[in-house]
């Protein structure tokens, strides 16, 4: 997407002060007259809160590309990266596929979206959620661009209109609901996965955290004096902070103590906990070309080492004891039925983070205590030496 790498080129043609910006003229007045002065200055500004595109307010020949351009930048400015992700997605690959060329705006109908959908429906790329979320998308940054008053408010309200996809829409797929994975699975992986990941694996499995939660942990996230017998995680930017207005925290008992503490060692409060170069280094037993490993995992990183560690043992296990497919993710939901089994749903909930929008600064309070008794009577399926007592 074109973004403005330099100031609008202020110059005079013939009697008229003019702005070049993106390869459109733009004139503002009668040159050197204070309402031009006062025209350039605004329109400087406006090009500094969104870089990528500056029409004039209300201009009949906006465009859908034009627009699309200097949405992707106020999302790229101030949305999180995966957010953005998306949002390019769905711009690149099917709204500008259809209206990339010179559209108008406010000419995009409910039918375009419409037609838009229909070839995410048939791209097959993506499930009948995953197209409603797009749709929806789509319908935010026509309602962003009649917020910015590039395009009719009523163009928005239009869009508004098209019902989401119901289940069993012809051509869609449903995606099937994600399954926890059994400490069974879990314990035969664990001697095929590097020691790092292996911690990570079992942290995550005690605690019921998403997998960035765990790949994410700084040194100085823990607080390892603020209770009697716990650690505390505090998290600063969490899934759900916007819905319950708070800070999320993580009780670590002494499992959890036991699995982290040997990454703590003489690291700085920035560093990450859990570093692939750390993993390569206890693969590899050498510090050679460590520099090509990031220090912090991600999303995919993770989820591939374990992976990689299931298919690497699988090759040398016969038919008969292959160990299923399974991800990082599925361990949240496998700490979560581990806890309704044990101490009840409410407790699984807790652990979870699933709580109502609506729930008071009080009930955080209990929560938070009632974490911490479960991280102090936690117990490690995987330790041995505790399986043995």
């Amino acid at each position: 997407m074109p973004k403005l790498n330099r100031p609008p080129k202020y110059c005079r043609d013939g009697k008229y002060a003019a702005v070049y910006l993106h390869g459109k003229k733009y004139r503002i007045g009668l040159h050197g007259s204070p309402e031009s002065q006062i025209a350039y200055a605004r329109l400087l500004a406006e090009s500094k809160i969104n870089p990528a595109f500056c029409p004039h307010k209300g201009k009949a020949d906006t465009t859908v590309k034009e627009v699309a351009a200097a949405f992707l930048d106020h999302a790229e400015r101030t949305l999180g990266k995966p957010n953005y992700t998306h949002y390019r997605i769905v711009v690149v690959d099917f709204l500008l596929k259809f209206y990339g060329d010179g559209t108008l705006v406010n000419d995009f109908k409910p039918s375009c979206l419409k037609l838009v959908r229909q070839e995410m429906i048939q791209s097959s790329r993506f499930c009948r959620k995953q197209i409603n979320e797009y749709t929806r998308r789509i319908i935010t940054l026509f309602t962003w661009a009649a917020e910015m008053e590039y395009a009719n408010a009523n163009t928005a309200l239009a869009l508004k209109t098209v019902k989401r996809l119901s289940e069993g829409y012809p051509g869609t797929f449903e995606n099937p609901e994600r399954e926890h994975v059994a400490d069974e699975i879990i314990r035969r992986t664990l001697p095929f996965l590097p020691q790092t990941i292996q911690a990570m694996v079992r942290l995550q499995r005690l605690t019921g955290m998403r997998p960035s939660e765990v790949f994410n942990m700084r040194v100085g996230q823990i607080d390892r004096n603020a209770d009697s017998g716990l650690w505390l995680y505090r998290i600063p930017h969490h899934k759900t902070e916007k819905k319950v207005k708070w800070k999320k925290i993580v009780p670590l008992g002494l499992p959890e103590q036991k699995l982290i503490a040997p990454y703590l060692e003489g690291k700085e409060p920035a560093a990450s906990v859990f570093s692939p170069r750390t993993a390569m280094r206890e693969r590899t037993g050498t510090d050679r070309s460590m520099s090509q490993y990031g220090e912090f995992y991600n999303k995919d990183s993770y989820r591939t080492a374990v992976t990689r560690a299931i298919e690497n043992a699988n090759r040398q296990l016969s038919n008969d004891e292959q160990i299923p497919h399974w991800t990082p993710y599925q361990l949240r939901h496998s700490a979560s039925s581990a806890m309704e089994v044990e101490v009840g749903f409410d407790e699984s909930q807790a652990l979870l983070d699933h709580i109502s929008a609506n729930t008071t600064a009080r009930y955080n309070h209990r929560r938070l205590e009632k974490l911490k008794k479960l991280a102090k009577s936690r117990r490690d399926p995987f330790d041995d030496e505790q399986s043995e007592t």
